[in-house]
Formats: C-alpha cells, sequence, structure tokens
C-alpha cells in the first residue's frame, strides 16, 4: 500500500477537507504509508495519502530505540513496515506531581480503617507513569498528529501508552483491523469534487443500481440476462423530461428505449466494475451471474485455497489474492474479475472457512 503523489493543482479545496470523515479521526494506517505520505502544499501539516487529507494517525507497534529528556520521551516505533519518531511529553506527569503538592493530600492523615487518599494516588500515578515509561521491545500505542521536523516525519502524541499483550491478543485483532480499514476506506479514493453536468447521469445510475441490488436480493437470483430486469429502469426514463425543438416532431418511444438501453447497459457494467455481478461465459447470450449466489464459485475458491496452502511455497503465509485470482481463471471461468474474488473472499472469511494470515493472502482451516 503506498500513498498515491498528488501535485498542488491535484488536491482537493481545503474547504472541502471537513467532507471527508478520515479527516476527523485518527487514521490507523502503517507507517509505511505515514513516512510516504505527500505533504499539502496549501495548508502545511495536512498530508494526502491517495487523495485523503490526514493530519492525524493511531499506531500501533514495538519501541526499537529511546532517548528520554527532562521534558519528553522520545520513542522509535516499528510496526513491521517501518520505523517512525513518536515525541511524547511528561508535561502532564510534572503538572500532576504540583497539583499534587498544592492540595496538601500528603499531610492528610486517615482514619483508622479509612480510605487513604494520598496511597491511592500515589498508586493512580506510579501506575500512570509505568504506562507511559517504556523500555526497548515494549509495545507502544501512540495517538497524535503528523508533523515533518529537519526533513524527518514524526508523530506528536497526544496519547500515548505501554500495551500489556501477553498472548499477543491485541496485536492479532490490530492486523486484522487495519487491513479492513486500507480496503473499505484508505485505498478507496474519495471524489469531492463533480461535475455539475454529471449530476443527473450520476443519480441515474445510482438509481438504477440500487433498483437492480434490491430485485436480485428479493428475488435471491443466482443468475439473469439483461431482458429481465430492463423494465426495473422504466420509471427512471419515464420521469426524464423529453424536449424537442419547435421544427421536429417528438420520438419520445424511441429516444426514450434507446436511453433505457444506454442506461442498463452503464448500470450492469458499474455492476461488474463492482464484483456484484459477473459473466461466467461470454457469448451472445448475455447471461450475468450473482456473485453472492454462485455456490460453485465459492466452493472453487475454497478448494483452491485449501489444496494450494498446503502445498510447501504457501504453508506458511497462504496464497496470495492474486495467485486465487489466476487459479480460478484456470480452473472455473476466464471472466471472473478481481472484485468479484474479493466478495467471494470476504464471505467465506465471514463464514469462517477460510482466514486472511496479512493483508490480501488467505489460508484454509
Amino acid at each position: 500500500m503506498e500513498a498515491t503523489s498528488m501535485e498542488a493543482a491535484e488536491e482537493s479545496p481545503s474547504m472541502l477537507w471537513g467532507l471527508d470523515p478520515i479527516f476527523s479521526a485518527f487514521a490507523r494506517l502503517y507507517i509505511r504509508d505515514i513516512l510516504q505520505m505527500t505533504e499539502s502544499m496549501q495548508v502545511p501539516g495536512i498530508y494526502f495519502y491517495n487523495s485523503h487529507p490526514i493530519y492525524k494517525v493511531d499506531i500501533l507497534g514495538t519501541v526499537v530505540y529511546k532517548r528520554e529528556r527532562e521534558d519528553f520521551f522520545c520513542y522509535g516505533v516499528d510496526d513491521g513496515t517501518g520505523v517512525i519518531n513518536c515525541l511524547c511529553w511528561k508535561n502532564y506527569l510534572q503538572k500532576g506531581e504540583e497539583a499534587l503538592g498544592q492540595t496538601g493530600v500528603k499531610q492528610s492523615v486517615p482514619a483508622q480503617g479509612g480510605f487513604n487518599l494520598a496511597a491511592e494516588i500515589k498508586k493512580l500515578r506510579e501506575a500512570q507513569k509505568n504506562r507511559c515509561h517504556l523500555e526497548i521491545g515494549e509495545l507502544l500505542r501512540v495517538r497524535g498528529p503528523v508533523k515533518t521536523s529537519r526533513q524527518q516525519r514524526e508523530i506528536t502524541a497526544f496519547v500515548y501508552y505501554k500495551v500489556n499483550d501477553p498472548v499477543m491478543a491485541v496485536q492479532i485483532e490490530w492486523m486484522m483491523e487495519v487491513p479492513r480499514l486500507y480496503r473499505e476506506c484508505y485505498d478507496k479514493p474519495l471524489q469531492l469534487r463533480r461535475d455539475a453536468g454529471s449530476d443527473t447521469t450520476i443519480s441515474s445510475l445510482s438509481k438504477a443500481t440500487n433498483i437492480i441490488k434490491d430485485f436480485l436480493k428479493q428475488k435471491s437470483v443466482s443468475r439473469f440476462r439483461p431482458y429481465d430486469v430492463q423494465d426495473l429502469l422504466q420509471p427512471l426514463i419515464s420521469c426524464q423530461p423529453q424536449t424537442a425543438s419547435a421544427d421536429q416532431e417528438p420520438v419520445a418511444g424511441v429516444s426514450g428505449y434507446q436511453q433505457l438501453r444506454q442506461l442498463l447497459k452503464e448500470t450492469l457494467e458499474m455492476m461488474q466494475n463492482e464484483g456484484i455481478i459477473y459473466r461466467k461465459v461470454k457469448s451472445q447470450d448475455e447471461v450475468y451471474h450473482v456473485t453472492t449466489q454462485d455456490k460453485d464459485l465459492f466452493i472453487a475458491v475454497k478448494d483452491i485455497i485449501r489444496e494450494d496452502s498446503r502445498r510447501e511455497k504457501y504453508a506458511e503465509k497462504g496464497c496470495h489474492v492474486l495467485h486465487i485470482l489466476s487459479a480460478v481463471r484456470q480452473r472455473y471461468s476466464l471472466n471472473v474479475g478481481k472484485p468479484a474474488l474479493e466478495l467471494v473472499l470476504k464471505s467465506l472469511e465471514c463464514n469462517s472457512d477460510i482466514v486472511s494470515t496479512s493483508d490480501n493472502y488467505y489460508t484454509a482451516f
């Protein structure tokens, strides 16, 4: 996963950045991508990953080096993709000490068997200090803004703490969550700008896609032909105004039919690009298979992963998605696309038939 380089002219206007929900969140990016992000030419301190504006991140990694100063800790954090410097201030600890001294709770004498406020605060502060003071090899989580200091990318921590993870439960959960966020959010470019003239077309395509999706879901359709769903889109054409010049006779019938055919063609293409449908065999008889309803495709993918995972080459890491795609095209259908395969893999993983060992690698149970 590599950040897409952007020129200043390609940046979306800064006033639109708030439309991207990632901009307001702590983005869980790999350190490699944080180091490669392109800084904005409009606002210093804002970076772009795949057109998403980002200024604060959330990372989890192992401390590989440390420096301590009077006011801060400086930790080098490694998540397996790269190492980044994290500046972790100690100011709040010092303020806590000053506040403790001003309150005078040290002089309080608890009643016999009563609650000792000073002792409890001391325990709390000691626990807090232990969570913020790490040694090399310990697991650290950091959340904060990204900045470039002396031509070096680093993170200034808003929050940081040591993660106790003896059975690696936190790390496993993190390794499963971050690839999902990349697939569903970070690797999908956000389209903030749109030509005004294309609004109607995009709206019609979106409505047409939703209509056909609902029909396929309600009827549990496994395969269909274009004429099976063509009439479903007729209301979208009927509601569009038909215009003609003063010396031209209206040809609403022919024009409406042509628009309907064009809308249907574009809708089916969009659904194929999303992997919702595909054509198992390309012939004059246009038959589309619904990906999530194609049991034979599910069985073929599962068998490929199960068989190839036993081979020495794939035993440790599993089968890469491109290897699975190549095998599916050889054994099942040449016309299965990557989006369709990803839908199948996601469904199989949800059903616990397969498991992703790392990003884009899968193995069978």
